[in-house]
């Protein structure tokens, strides 16, 4: 039985997206402030948030492409 391999560009993605929801978190606590002046305005929490759930998207794309390549016996 041949081990799955998740792509390098999935895993930087996703790694790309925890990253991004980190500060969103902070941002949503209120803490954005002690970070940068501009983080004290609850929206940047939610352009963290947004930009998060997009790099996530975007990751899921290498893995559904490794998935059919596998399904259509190309690996």
């Amino acid at each position: 039985m041949s081990r799955r391999r998740v792509p390098l560009s999935a895993v930087v993605l996703f790694v790309l997206a925890g990253l991004s929801l980190v500060p969103a978190l902070i941002c949503f606590a209120g803490e954005g402030a002690r970070l940068h002046p501009a983080l004290a305005d609850p929206m940047a929490g939610l352009a963290f948030l947004v930009s998060a759930i997009a790099l996530a998207g975007s990751g899921a794309f290498p893995l559904v492409f490794a998935r059919l390549v596998r399904r259509d016996g190309g690996e």
